[in-house]
């Protein structure tokens, strides 16, 4: 698969909606990851990430312009003990309470859809990275209607063991903009990640559309220690 340069990726597509990239930094020390949401409506983007004791979590910016915090209001991101779970919607949850309980990532992301935001019926994108002892691996999986068709489901699973250095993985959830939004299809688009946390973070942030981007969560995990370094950008400030 072609290396791709994800700053151009998203310059090219005004509406990738939410995405996630896991992947490993160019000198193989850090387990990296993002995450950002994007937004048409003014529901959508009144969003902001804010920190938990395990991991972040979206909040209305303005909690008086919230309309409706169905699938808008989450935690994308919680830590299980070694494991970090990365997400766009409250499958997050599901995935930390069925691995609490020593079912797979697979497994318990089977006990969920697509999103009931018909006509998108968007994807759900989700992925986990486990750092232990020195050693890194990571999975990803997109739960989609097929072609649009809510009656059947889609469920795919990507996972990588011993990933190489300065390669990652990047899922969305639209293919670009569109009235019903179409859903990211193919295999995660391989990428070139860099060593520097802050360079990552300026260039993603640039690279999504202006009008559309929303906020933006960027982790670099210590594979040696497990010790964590985290960037939240958000577009807005919480009223």
């Amino acid at each position: 698969m072609k290396m791709l340069n994800i700053y151009e990726e998203l310059k090219a597509n005004n509406y990738p909606g939410r995405g996630i990239v896991i992947g490993k930094s160019e000198d193989g020390k850090k387990a990296v990851t993002a995450y950002f949401i994007m937004g048409r409506s003014v529901n959508s983007r009144n969003r902001v990430f804010t920190e938990t004791a395990d991991g972040i979590k979206t909040e209305a910016a303005d909690p008086s312009k919230l309309s409706d915090p169905h699938l808008i209001i989450y935690s994308p991101v919680r830590v299980l003990g070694n494991k970090t779970i990365v997400t766009n919607g409250d499958q997050t949850d599901t995935i930390y309470e069925l691995m609490d309980k020593q079912q797979t990532f697979e497994q318990s992301l089977r006990t969920r859809e697509y999103e009931d935001d018909a006509p998108n019926y968007t994807p759900r994108i989700s992925g986990i990275m486990h750092v232990d002892d020195g050693k890194y691996n990571y999975a990803m999986n997109i739960i989609k209607s097929a072609d649009g068709d809510p009656d059947c489901v889609e469920r795919f699973t990507y996972a990588y063991s011993n990933p190489l250095n300065g390669v990652g993985h990047f899922i969305h959830t639209y293919i670009g903009d569109g009235s019903p939004l179409p859903s990211f299809e193919g295999e995660p688009k391989k990428v070139a990640i860099p060593n520097d946390i802050e360079e990552f973070t300026k260039g993603l942030w640039e690279a999504l559309n202006e009008d559309n981007k929303v906020s933006l969560f960027v982790r670099f995990i210590d594979i040696e220690t497990g010790k964590a370094d985290t960037r939240i950008v958000n577009k807005f400030n919480k009223v």
